[in-house]
């Protein structure tokens, strides 16, 4: 089940991203307040009409998120940008991803975005795969080293 995101949501989330990425990619402890801080402007500021967030959830227990916000505009056209996706391990090879990514671009759709984009790094090849599946293309991949450790960056966008 999908809900929408809650502040309630958020230090569960910011805990399991902290703690996924520095197990599955060695990032520093950085990484969990850049993850709250993302999630404090988005409860503060966020316009509920244009851009929203998702819990997925399983019972009582939270497996993942997904959100949708406002990326600005760049030629004439409304950019939506896909944000905090992320799958517990053990809701992963369910289908669970492709839901949540469906259901983030339909609410850009429906809400008139033109297109989305995301960023993401190289090393996420589940993830990846599943957004080339979905329509994005790769835009851009950078080198570089974030959150205490080198990385390949990537920029990912599609017409929705």
């Amino acid at each position: 089940m999908l809900k929408p995101y809650a502040a309630e949501d958020r230090a569960w989330l910011v805990r399991q991203h902290a703690e996924l990425y520095a197990r599955d990619e060695g990032f520093d402890d950085s990484f969990g307040p850049l993850v709250e801080s993302i999630l404090r402007d988005f409860e503060a500021a966020h316009d509920p009409a244009r851009e929203r967030g998702w819990i997925a959830w399983d019972g009582e227990a939270r497996l993942g998120s997904i959100f949708c916000v406002d990326g600005g505009a760049r030629e004439g056209e409304s950019l939506a940008k896909l944000r905090l996706f992320l799958l517990l391990p053990e809701a992963r090879g369910r289908g669970l991803g492709q839901r949540l990514l469906e259901t983030c671009m339909g609410f850009a759709r429906d809400v008139g975005y033109a297109r989305m984009t995301l960023w993401t790094h190289e090393s996420h090849h589940a993830a990846c795969a599943l957004y080339a599946k979905n329509g994005f293309s790769l835009v851009s991949s950078v080198p570089v080293t974030s959150f205490g450790v080198p990385l390949v960056e990537q920029h990912w966008e599609r017409a929705i």
